[in-house]
Order: structure tokens, then C-alpha cells, then sequence
């Protein structure tokens, strides 16, 4: 089963691809740029997105749903916004279409122009800014804090599943607070859920921090990010959270009276994450083999497959296999019995493994003389017989132990990969022959950014928030520099 993988060395694209059709994750669309999530793919977004839900609702969230299509007139009352998601705009200007008048097909029909274009929504600020209008008059009616779980479009012209397409799932947070300090609170908060729900349950170690001024979300004061490594050494944006300050407030006029009685504008905050986290879980962890899921985030925790060659054999396993399985389910685990009979065990063990089932049992009739089973590890690849009795605890316990191994494996290659530099040669140097985290000293201007942008692809992916200040000079220009910022080629 592994052959129908590229191996990384080999083709690190192709192996992420591969592995993406091969594992029923997705697959290309009809539409140019669109995907199918297929069920096996989605059963994971289902499980992050259960969670993430349970961590915004922990945090005094509501979820809401606002329309796709957005005015085009919205996009024009904050310019930086507007400017930011121009060109990646999908645009609906007509209502109707009618028979081809040659007989072939059908056409737009001309006649039905709308009066003014609708967008398709690429972020929804405008149009929650607009009906925040109609729900807040005072302080009383603050804070609103809402999150909506959708889809949005922005049109993309390179495109790879889950990492980069022209439709994909995410959810978006808006918020709107009386006090500046409140709404840096909130964008805080958020920032810190994303990177508890990326370590401790997708197992991938972030690196917090703010985007550099020309990196922020089109419209925002500030952008807080969390960066992960993947195993090519390039680095994947995970989610971000935005101050937007007052200027969604200000373009909608969302005012309120205080207590003092003065009016004021909101101070507002916008926050998400998307399917391209799919992409990390796959990027971070996988091998030549398939997946390798953290089990928290398995659709399939555990898989048993019995191996037998007579059907009174089968029954005596499924007596045994049915009785594991019910104990692993009263504990909340997530478990499968295979007992179909159109696929060899040999077979099964190889697509469990591709599609990164944490934990495989395999029963036999020796196993049931002896009482034991075999238990098969995905993140080692290693192999145990055990003895049934306990076997429920057992196993909860090994799956933690797997999340946690599938954690520290990520962090010891972060670890590797992440290299302190002094000097421009030593960062090109770094940058082709090791790639990774680069930690470095910039002098500050967009000017000095870009030229490190035109000359290696290389980008600041933050100013990590946990980056001491430590005095020295920009690895380019020699100018004055406070701290060490965050660099990688990225996804």
C-alpha cells in the first residue's frame, strides 16, 4: 500500500498530494480551484470543528449565520479592506438565466442585470458590520460576540487542496466591545484558544506572534498569528486573530452611548481558522506510510481485524472483538470492527495505516486460546501482544501516550529546524541548504522586508510574542534592531 505514495525525498508535493487522493481525504472538483471533501476528510474537519466549538462557547461566544452574497457598495467604505480582497473577488451580476436562443444550452439572460453586483463572500466584516448597526445603541448592548461557521470564496489562481483553494470551510469570529483594551483582550483570547486547540489536540507546536505591518489582515490594526513547521521546512499560517480597531465601526457608523452618556464608535475584533488546518495535521506528522493522526483527532480511534480462515473461527472473534469494543466505547473511544470478508486482513492493515488509525488490533484464534491480542501502534509502527484482561485501560492509555508522542516528535524537529542567524550570507545559507525557522534581527522598515521577500521568497511569519528583546543589528541593513523576528518560506 505504501508504494501508491511519492516518498517525500523524492517529491514533497506529490507526496502531499498523493497522500490527500490516496487516504479519501479530497479530491479536485469540476470547479476550477474547488474541492470535495470526501467523507473520510470530513469526518476529521467534523471532529476539530466540534472541539473548536466547544472552546469559543467555553469563551462566552455565539454562533450566528449572516448571507453569502455581500453589496458591492460594502466593500467600498473601508478602503484598506476593500484593496486587500479586490483581486480575489468571485462577483454574481445577473439573476437568471433562459434557453439559448440557437437551442444550445442556456445563457444569461441579458435582461436580468442586478442593479448592483453582489460578492460572494471572501470575509464577512462588511456585511456583520452592518447589521451590528441595527443591534447596538449602548453600552448595555455590549459585548456581541458572535462566531459563524461557513464557507467563502476568494478566487485563487494556484490552488492545492486544503491549503490553498477558491472555496473553503472555515469560521469566522466578529466581535464588538465598548473599550479599546477590551477588544485587545478578546483578540488575545483568541489567538490563545488556536493554540491550545493546536497543541493539544492536533498536536503542532505554534509559535505566537504579530504580523509585521504589510502582513496584517486588510483592515486591521494588528494580526496576531500562529505559525507552524511543516516536515519540508516551510511554514504554515494556522489561524489568525485581528484588533480592527475602530475602522469597520467608523465605515458602518456603528456608534454607542456609554454610561457617562457619550457616544462613541465599537471597537471591534475578527478571528478564524479554516480547512487549511487539515493541511497542517497531514503536512506536520505524516510519512511514506500514509497519515498519522493524533488520536484526538481520529475518526477512527482504534480498528479491530479479525484473522481467520473458518467461519466458527469468526464468531469466536466477534465475541471477543464486539466485547473490546464496547468497553473502548463506554470510554469514548472512537472504534471500528472490520469483520467485512471482500478485503485480506494483509490489505486492511495497509489501508488502516494510510488513512492514520492510530491503534490497530488484530485477533486470531491463538489469540483467543491465549487471552491475548496483538496491538499495533501508527506513530511507531510498532508491534505487542497483551493479555485481554484490562485491555479497555490499556488502550486509553496508549492513545494518550500516542498524542503526546506525536506532540514531542513535532516539537524535537521544530527544535532542529529553527536556526539563529547574525548575517544576510548566513540567512541565504540557512535558508537553501536547511530551510526551517529562522530567528534574525530586522531593522524594521517595509523596505528592508521586501527586499528580503524579493531576494530569497522568504517572509517574517511573526514577531513572536515570547521573542525577548535583545539588542543588535539587522542581518541586512546593520540598523538598530530590538528583537529577533520569525522568517521561512511559507505555504
Amino acid at each position: 500500500m505504501a508504494k501508491v505514495l511519492t516518498p517525500r525525498s523524492e517529491s514533497y508535493a506529490q507526496w502531499y498530494n498523493d497522500l490527500v487522493l490516496k487516504a479519501d481525504l479530497a479530491e479536485n472538483s469540476a470547479v476550477r480551484g474547488c474541492m470535495v471533501i470526501k467523507p473520510y476528510g470530513y469526518a476529521i474537519w467534523e471532529k476539530m470543528q466540534a472541539q473548536l466549538d466547544r472552546m469559543f462557547k467555553e469563551t462566552g461566544h455565539e454562533n450566528a449565520y449572516f448571507p453569502l452574497f455581500i453589496p458591492k457598495s460594502f466593500f467600498s467604505k473601508e478602503a484598506d479592506h476593500v484593496e486587500g480582497f479586490a483581486k480575489e473577488c468571485a462577483v454574481v451580476t445577473h439573476y437568471r438565466l433562459m434557453n439559448n436562443p440557437n437551442g444550445e444550452g442556456v445563457v444569461v439572460d441579458p435582461e436580468a442585470k442586478l442593479e448592483e453586483e453582489l460578492i460572494v463572500r471572501p470575509t464577512s466584516e462588511t456585511i456583520i458590520w452592518n447589521t451590528y448597526k441595527n443591534w447596538i445603541q449602548s453600552y448595555r448592548d455590549l459585548p456581541i460576540k458572535c462566531n459563524q461557521w461557513a464557507n467563502v470564496v476568494r478566487w485563487e489562481m494556484r490552488t492545492r487542496l486544503f491549503l490553498r483553494t477558491a472555496e473553503f470551510l472555515w469560521q469566522e469570529g466578529h466581535t464588538a466591545h465598548s473599550t479599546k483594551e477590551e477588544a485587545i483582550e478578546e483578540t488575545e483570547t483568541m489567538i490563545n484558544v488556536y493554540a491550545d486547540f493546536a497543541e493539544k489536540f492536533m498536536a503542532v507546536p505554534v509559535i505566537q506572534g504579530f504580523k509585521t505591518a504589510s502582513e496584517r489582515f486588510a483592515g486591521a490594526l494588528e494580526t496576531y498569528t500562529i505559525e507552524a513547521l511543516m516536515q519540508d521546512g516551510k511554514a504554515l499560517q494556522s489561524g489568525t486573530s485581528h484588533f480592527l480597531g475602530q475602522n469597520f465601526a467608523k465605515a458602518f457608523d456603528v456608534k454607542f452611548a456609554s454610561k457617562e452618556g457619550k457616544e462613541d464608535y465599537v471597537w471591534a475584533t475578527s478571528w478564524g481558522v479554516s480547512t487549511r488546518l487539515m493541511g497542517a495535521l497531514i503536512m506536520a506528522h505524516s510519512d511514506d506510510n500514509g497519515l498519522v493522526l493524533p488520536p484526538k483527532l481520529a475518526p477512527i480511534q482504534v480498528v479491530i481485524v479479525p484473522i481467520y480462515r473458518k467461519d466458527e473461527e469468526l464468531e469466536k472473534i466477534k465475541v471477543v472483538a464486539e466485547d473490546i469494543k464496547s468497553k473502548l466505547i463506554a470510554k469514548g473511544v472512537d472504534v471500528k470492527f472490520d469483520f467485512s470478508d471482500n478485503k485480506k486482513p494483509g490489505w486492511k492493515f495497509a489501508e488502516y495505516e494510510l488513512k492514520g488509525v492510530p491503534v490497530r488490533l488484530a485477533i486470531g484464534p491463538r489469540d483467543i486460546e491465549n487471552g491475548t491480542v496483538e496491538i499495533a501502534r501508527r506513530d511507531t509502527l510498532s508491534k505487542e501482544t497483551i493479555s485481554l484482561d484490562g485491555i479497555d485501560e490499556h488502550i486509553v492509555n496508549l492513545l494518550d501516550e500516542i498524542q503526546e508522542n506525536i506532540y514531542n516528535k513535532a516539537i524535537d524537529f521544530r527544535t532542529e529546524n529553527t536556526t539563529t542567524v547574525e548575517s544576510y550570507d548566513e540567512f541565504k545559507k540557512v535558508l537553501n541548504e536547511k530551510g526551517g525557522f529562522i530567528l534574525a534581527h530586522w531593522d524594521g522598515t517595509e523596505e528592508t522586508e521586501k527586499r528580503i521577500k524579493d531576494e530569497t521568497k522568504a517572509t517574517i511569519r511573526c514577531i513572536p510574542l515570547d521573542q525577548p528583546d535583545e539588542e543588535g543589528k539587522c542581518m541586512v541593513t546593520g540598523k538598530p534592531s530590538t528583537k529577533r523576528v520569525l522568517f521561512a518560506k511559507a505555504y
